[in-house]
């Protein structure tokens, strides 16, 4: 995540903060994202939840522009986020910030039961993955809750990149549930100021 990205989502994230609610990742990766969510969960008082199964996105699999053969595990032979991922929070000192949920985002949703105060999707890059976060997580955010997504890129040249997540960035204002608050590089912010989706 690029700094100007970061410092926005921080940003978002501490305003949301002021709810109450959890605030919630979907794609953890390595954690570099998270720091920054649970550094305003600890400002706020609240806790961060970060989701993910930890096996890579579709552009992170071995013969992919963004794949770290670092992070494979040899025994398995399937990319392993996770010990990569607590180390980062271990070494950021935010461990008793952060609730880290290990595994699909659908099912997880499926289970979630309260309120959010914030949920930003940072998941997969297709139709299929980034639909089934929207779906699955914006009817958990609270009236006044935030909705952030990254790698919003409106181009059809970036078609694998980020034009599922600007997809449903559209399908979230088209919805009116959503008023866009900021949009900084391929980071999107928008309020829930409706209760229907």
């Amino acid at each position: 995540m690029p700094v100007r990205e970061g410092l926005a989502l921080y940003a978002a994230a501490t305003r949301a903060g002021a709810l109450g609610l959890p605030l919630l990742e979907v794609g953890t990766y390595c954690g570099r994202s998270t720091i920054l969510l649970a550094e305003a969960a600890r400002a706020s008082g609240t806790v961060a939840v970060t989701v993910d199964h930890h096996r890579g996105s579709e552009e992170q699999q071995a013969g992919w522009e963004y794949h770290d053969p670092t992070v494979v595990d040899p025994e398995v032979g399937a990319m392993d986020t996770l010990p990569t991922f607590r180390r980062t929070l271990h070494a950021a000192g935010l461990e008793d910030h952060v609730i880290a949920v290990v595994g699909r985002s659908p099912q997880v949703a499926r289970v979630w039961g309260g309120q959010l105060g914030f949920v930003f999707i940072d998941g997969g890059h297709t139709d299929e993955h980034a639909s089934a976060d929207y779906e699955g997580w914006a009817p958990k955010l609270a009236e006044g809750g935030t909705l952030a997504i990254h790698d919003v890129f409106p181009d059809p040249a970036d078609e694998f990149t980020g034009q599922a997540p600007y997809r449903i960035y559209l399908r979230a204002l088209e919805s009116g549930a959503f008023t866009e608050v900021s949009a900084t590089d391929s980071l999107r912010v928008l309020r829930r100021t409706a209760a229907a989706l």
